[in-house]
């Protein structure tokens, strides 16, 4: 980087980092409270509440903090390679500090390093940092010089540990177990590109609401109101936004509701539980009610749903979602699904359709959920594996003697889908599994989720000769 030739260059240089001064400021803010215990959700929400930020300003200040918290530990390896402190010795509103300025220069291309490293000096400067202020200009420049020109990947100019699992670690910013258990489940080349998903912007993908729009009616609003739109194969009702638009309230059909946000993969659940007018369907673990306002639009106003959830909170998710999408007769229960039959004894063998949308560890969506890998701990898998064995466990005598249960999660851990269901069906012999699936997430390719469909055994046999099936009592 050269120096500006005269003031009047330096002013103008400078210009557009100081335009985009109070969208940093407010990254540092984020990652700081989310070091404290904060979700990152919650706490960007919370800022970008509190101030108000052009579109421009908002997406950068989101870009930051997702962006740091997933890249957290190579931005640490940086701090820890060219710092004469490492990064979990470094005052902690420093080592925030350079993770929004190390992120700018590593993977943000739009943004000149001048203007990176200008405008995370001045942070250290406006928020008590003045006397650091040196530090973080050297490191910035540092890590610039040790890169090099134009380098081709973030991790380049780190020395990379010689084993592959602590190596894919540090290149996709993943804990060191999870790395390890990534290429137990997947070849080397598949669990790199999980990763690489894994650290993206998760594609924004909608579903019409069916019975009030049609797919191709709402690309043409949307197209229409200059909105980037183009329709996939994972849905007739599935529909993805090519650019990020900033608040989505302002999209066409919003209020009308037209539709609502759900990943491409999370719509192909509901069509395998295969709800029908007239049926009664239950959906456990229900909140916020993406699937439950699908299985509502099947029914089309004939049958029963009652969605389940522990949460009331959540479940005012649930009615507000579906009150937007003009969907009544959603039957709403606050209570622990392991336990229903004990609280609604009159509900034995009385749904046709139930499905187990299962508390999970995540593991398919941490793209979207920033922070998600770094609050997980392995041995949380036992606990949740236990749990959902608990859920299925309570949920089977429900089950109407021709009815269908589909088990999902947002999950790519075998414990928690493949080898969860096949213990179950060890122990009920009296169910056979039609199908399973795993969506492994991939760039531009949707969250990963896993679905098991279940049915009482012999059926479909006993359907086709014409006599009912044996049920086990």
């Amino acid at each position: 980087m050269s120096s500006p030739a005269s003031p009047q260059a330096a002013s103008a240089a400078e210009a557009p980092a100081a335009r985009g001064l109070p969208a940093r400021q407010l990254a540092w803010a984020v990652l700081q409270a989310v070091a404290a215990g904060a979700y990152a959700d919650a706490a960007l929400e919370r800022q970008l509440a509190r101030q108000s930020l052009s579109p421009s300003d908002r997406a950068l200040a989101t870009e930051l903090v997702c962006g740091a918290i997933r890249q957290r530990r190579l931005l640490d390896a940086w701090i820890d390679a060219l710092g004469r402190v490492g990064s979990d010795r470094q005052p902690p509103r420093l080592r925030w500090l350079l993770h929004v300025g190390l992120y700018q220069l590593l993977f943000c291309q739009r943004i000149p390093d001048s203007a990176a490293v200008s405008t995370t000096v001045e942070l250290a400067r406006a928020g008590g940092l003045a006397r650091l202020a040196p530090v973080v200009n050297g490191l910035m420049r540092s890590l610039l010089r040790r890169r090099g020109e134009a380098p081709a990947d973030p991790w380049s100019g780190l020395e990379l540990p010689a084993d592959p699992a602590a190596a894919l670690a540090l290149r996709q910013s993943l804990p060191d177990w999870f790395a390890a258990d990534l290429l137990a489940w997947q070849p080397p080349a598949a669990a790199e590109q999980f990763a690489q998903a894994c650290n993206m912007p998760p594609p924004l993908d909608l579903r019409c609401r069916r019975g009030r729009i049609e797919r191709d009616a709402l690309l043409s609003a949307l197209a229409a109101a200059g909105v980037a739109a183009e329709p996939l194969s994972e849905g007739p009702d599935a529909l993805t936004l090519k650019d990020r638009p900033g608040d989505l309230r302002a999209l066409p059909g919003y209020a009308e509701g037209w539709w609502c946000v759900q990943d491409r993969n999370a719509q192909r659940i509901v069509p395998l539980l295969d709800p029908r007018p007239g049926m009664r369907v239950l959906d456990v673990c229900a909140a916020p009610g993406g699937k439950t306002t699908q299985i509502a639009e099947a029914l089309a106003g004939q049958g029963e749903l009652w969605a389940v959830d522990r949460s009331e909170a959540r479940l005012r998710r649930v009615a507000i979602n579906a009150e937007r999408l003009g969907l009544s007769g959603i039957n709403l229960l606050a209570a622990d699904g392991c336990e229903l039959l004990s609280q609604r004894p009159d509900w034995r063998e009385a749904f046709d359709r139930i499905l187990v949308d299962a508390p999970c560890s995540g593991l398919g969506t941490l793209a979207r959920h920033a922070d998600a890998r770094w609050r997980l701990e392995p041995q949380a898998i036992d606990t949740l594996v236990a749990l959902q064995r608990q859920l299925l466990e309570g949920v089977l005598p429900l089950l109407a003697p021709g009815g269908r249960l589909v088990y999902a999660t947002c999950t790519v851990h075998p414990r928690e889908n493949q080898e969860q269901i096949a213990a179950l069906l060890a122990d009920h012999p009296n169910l056979s599994l039609l199908q399973e699936q795993q969506w492994w997430p991939a760039p531009q390719a949707g969250d990963g989720f896993y679905v098991a469909v279940l049915e009482p055994a012999g059926l479909r046999e006993a359907a086709a000769a014409g006599q009912p099936p044996a049920v086990e009592p």
